[in-house]
This record gives structure tokens, sequence and C-alpha cells, in this order.
């Protein structure tokens, strides 16, 4: 094999939902120069890439049609060949109905190293989630998957009907929703009896997911009905029934939700994971970024400010990111935090203090109200004139702390511990979702994610980024944030009392559950 040739990995995205690819899967994606993909592939994948990683999309857009697979072959050959390793990334396992054969053979032929490495197919995961086992003790011990995708004459050619009927206790079609009415009929023509339970699961795994069910006697009709629309798994045999009793993922308070989280990425895994833990599908759109002064006169006064750590009174944390940065820049002058003995600590929100704990220090004081009004309402007598205060916070933090300390005969020390900027990186697929009305619920964590949010549309070609977000819900995690949204022409749905990210969660969750419920009253 020739150095400069590159290598292809055949990979199996899973069935939708990213967290079911396989570890050597994602391994993969975070690996290669390219990526080669379609819209079974979730885009949230993607965000798995590394810095500079070409994105290459195959599948149908608006002014073309997919891509031919000849194309594709070929593409990931001459992709390879400039020496680029290429991550051809597939929905569901690409050894079942995904062409891999076709596009590892030209790789094989071409000289082309490859890797097929398999993933979780639909024909099982799918009906999983709508709490149908594909196989089950009593009902069926053995499965087939069958391709619906072909045409009537075509699926008459290379589907032996009487032999399908009957060969197992379960028979699963995938991309067989425009054949249904065929296919019911062919079952029940070779002997497969009319009321035999019948499911189609949309998109499943997925936010959108959807289930349909019905017998092989009514459920083309069904389909026609609710205008169920393709891709779909289709399952046929007792285990539907199963459904009435293991249904798991639409009673999650957020199944059917996606929320935006528009936190720094290195802050927005606790979000997502708690919306995942609920059912719902976080999209991470990061419209700010955090980052350490570079200017020398502002790293002198850091410095300077730093020397004088016997000499505070207090000092006072208000976010995780305040610790976090102030932690490094003390290890950068070479400080010890003992030299800090005399300061009391206090802290605003339960996360900043439990930053303070994993470091070893207990906070003296933390207030009810979660934000710089509630410290200086729980601190109040405490307060006393000529003491000297260090604030290590944001470039961007609000004024009332160090304002009402002055007032009070204090000495606040600010200190810009980090910067927040606006985040450079656009996300052509998140952009397209909010445009589309596709995102349920946006989140806003701070002001600065408010603003940045509509700078960023604007700057991605939105010429009203207020009417855009306005067909999606508006959660804030504070009055403050909420206060910005509210002047920036937006309607604040979701505000919770306590400014934190787990009541921000729990609002979100029974703003859903309430919806639900007064979907379900109209409907009766």
């Amino acid at each position: 094999m020739d150095r400069g040739r590159g290598k292809v990995y055949l990979v199996g995205a899973g069935p939708g939902n990213p967290k079911l690819i396989t570890v050597r899967g994602l391994e993969c994606i975070r690996e290669c120069d390219v990526v080669v993909y379609d819209r079974l592939a979730s885009p949230r994948l993607l965000g798995e890439l590394k810095p500079g990683a070409e994105k290459v999309y195959v599948g149908k857009l608006p002014d073309r049609h997919t891509m031919k697979q000849e194309e594709i072959n070929q593409l990931l050959v001459d992709l390879a060949l400039q020496g680029k390793v290429v991550t051809r990334l597939k929905g569901g396992d690409p050894t079942i109905f995904g062409r891999v054969a076709e596009e590892a053979e030209l790789l094989g032929e071409n000289g082309v190293e490859f890797e097929i490495v398999p993933g979780i197919t639909s024909a099982i995961a799918v009906p999983a989630y709508a709490g149908i086992p594909v196989t089950h003790r009593d009902l069926a011990s053995s499965l087939s998957i069958i391709t619906g995708h072909e045409s009537p004459d075509k699926l008459e050619r290379s589907i032996q009907w009487d032999k399908v009927t009957h060969a197992t206790g379960t028979l699963v079609f995938l991309m067989g929703v425009a054949k249904i009415g065929y296919i019911a009929q062919q079952l029940i023509k070779h002997g497969k009896p009319a009321d035999t339970p019948v499911a189609l699961i949309r998109w499943g795994t997925r936010v959108e997911q959807q289930t349909i069910t019905g017998t092989l006697s009514t459920i083309e009709s069904i389909v026609q009905e609710a205008n169920f629309q393709p891709p779909a798994v289709i399952v046929v045999g007792e285990v539907v029934k199963q459904r009435e009793k293991l249904q798991w993922v639409e009673k999650k308070p957020l199944f059917g939700t996606r929320v935006l989280i528009t936190r720094a990425r290195a802050q927005s895994s606790d979000l997502a994971a708690r919306i995942e833990e609920l059912g719902g599908e976080p999209c991470e759109f990061p419209v700010i970024e955090t980052r350490v002064p570079d200017e020398e006169q502002a790293i002198g006064e850091l410095k300077d400010a730093m020397a004088e750590a016997e000499t505070y009174d207090w000092i006072m944390f208000t976010s995780v990111n305040g610790v976090d940065y102030f932690f490094a820049w003390l290890k950068r002058f070479n400080i010890d935090i003992r030299r800090f003995h005399r300061a009391r600590i206090a802290a605003v929100g339960p996360k900043t203090a439990e930053a303070l704990e994993q470091r070893g220090l207990i906070v003296d004081v933390l207030p009810a109200k979660f934000q710089a009004e509630g410290l200086l309402d729980r601190l109040g007598e405490e307060l006393l004139p000529g003491q000297r205060v260090l604030l290590p916070r944001g470039d961007l933090a609000r004024e009332i702390l160090p304002r009402e300390l002055s007032a009070r005969g204090l000495h606040p020390v600010e200190l810009d511990v980090y910067e927040t900027v606006i985040a450079e990186e656009q996300d052509p697929e998140m952009f397209e979702l909010l445009q589309d009305g596709k995102v349920d619920i946006i989140t806003f964590a701070s002001s600065s994610t408010v603003t940045n949010l509509l700078t960023l549309l604007r700057r991605m070609g939105a010429e009203d980024p207020v009417s855009m977000l306005s067909q999606s819900v508006i959660a804030c995690i504070g009055p403050v944030t909420a206060k910005t949204a509210a002047e920036a022409g937006l309607h604040v749905h979701i505000q919770p009392e306590d400014s934190t990210i787990d009541a921000l969660v729990r609002e979100i969750a029974a703003y859903r559950l309430r919806l639900r419920r007064d979907n379900k009253k109209e409907v009766q």
C-alpha cells in the first residue's frame, strides 16, 4: 500500500440517535480528514469532527437529486487517493441495505485500504424505541429483514412471498412506506391472517419519532389518513402487541422535544445530559466562547491584584468560569492559594460553590437567591466599610456588585480573569432547523447568549432573527437574562424561580408536560 494513499472507513452511524453509534464509529469520525454522509446520519455526529475536517453531503438537496451510488463510490476513491482519511457515514448498519459492498469493491480495485465498521441497524433499534422487541420467547423466535424500497414489479421478482410470509415470527421491512398496501396484500394473499398486527415507526430513535399501528387489513388506510411519510420501519407480527406494555421513550417528559443550547461548548455538557435523560434532543449551538486576556496591560493588572493576596477580606465568585480561570491564573503566576488565608469566600449559585469545593475550598456564604442581588442581601451587616473585596469575573459581568459594594464603603477590586467573545464557528444545520421552525425550545443561560445568538444569525443571513426565534419557546435561566431577551423583542415562556441549570431543566419539563396534557384535552 502506498504511503501517500489514504484510508476509508465505511461506518454505520446507527439508527439516528447519535448516542447509538459504536465506540469505533465515533473514533473514525474524530480521526478523519473528510466525512461523507447523507440525511440518515445524525447532524450532531458532525460536531465530533476535528477542526478543519471537510464535510461532504451526498444526500438529496432542493436543487439536486441524491448523488448516484456510482458517483459516491468514485468520490471515496478520489478522496483516498489524495491521501485523506475518509469516513463514509451511513445510517444504521452499512451491510444491511447500505450498498457497502459496492463501495468497498471499488476501493479494493483501486488499492485503497478500507475498514467496515458495523452499526446498530434500524431494523432492531427503531422497534425497540417504540416498545416493540423483534423477538419474544412466546411470540417470535426468528426474524426476517426485508427491503420494501423497490417497485412492486421488482419486489415480486426479488421476494418469494409464499416463503417469506411464514419464514419467521417477525417480519421487518425497511424503506417500504410507499409500498405498504402492496406488502400487506401479498402477506394476506400468501396466508398471513388479516388481523396480524402491524406497526410503522417513522424517524425512530430521533426527536421526530412517530408510531402508528394497525393490522394487515387496516394499515394502508391508517397510513393514508395520517399522511405518514418515509423514512419508516415496518414491523409485522404478534410482537407489535408488546408496545402496549413496553412503551418507554414516549413516556419521558421531553420526548419529541428538540432543545437548543447556546452556552459555550465547554459548559453545555451538563445541560445536554439532563435533556437527553428526560427524553429530549439537545442541539448545541454555542454562541459564546471564553478565553484568557492576552493584552500585556490586562495581564499585568491581574498579576498585581493577585500579588496582594493577603490584603483581601472577601473573594466573591459569581460563576464557575470565574473559579476556573482564577485558579488558572494562580498557577500561571505561581501564587499559593494559602496566601488568601485572610479572605472569606462567597459564591453565587450552587455550581460555583461546587467548583470551589472540588478545589478544597468551602464557601462561607451562599445566597438563597442565585444572583448578585441575592449575595448582597445575604451578606447584609457582614459587609463592613473599608473591607477589600476581590471579584474574579468575566469582562462582561454586571456592574451591580462592585457598584453596591462601593456604595457601602467597601473597596472592590474587579479582576477580569476571562473574556467572553462571540463564537466564530457557524453551524448551517442549526440555522436551517431554526429557519424551518424545527427547534421546540431555545435556552439562554446568560444575557450574552441572547445578544450573541441574534448577532450570529444576522451574520448567517437572517433578516429578522427575532422573528425566526419566535417560532420556538424561549427559556431563560433567570430574570437578568429574561430581561435582555424581552428587550430584544423575544417573548420569554420559561423562567425558573432559582437561577440554576437544574431549575431551568425542571421548568422545561413541567412546561412540556402541561402542553402535552392540554393537547390531550383538546383531542378529547
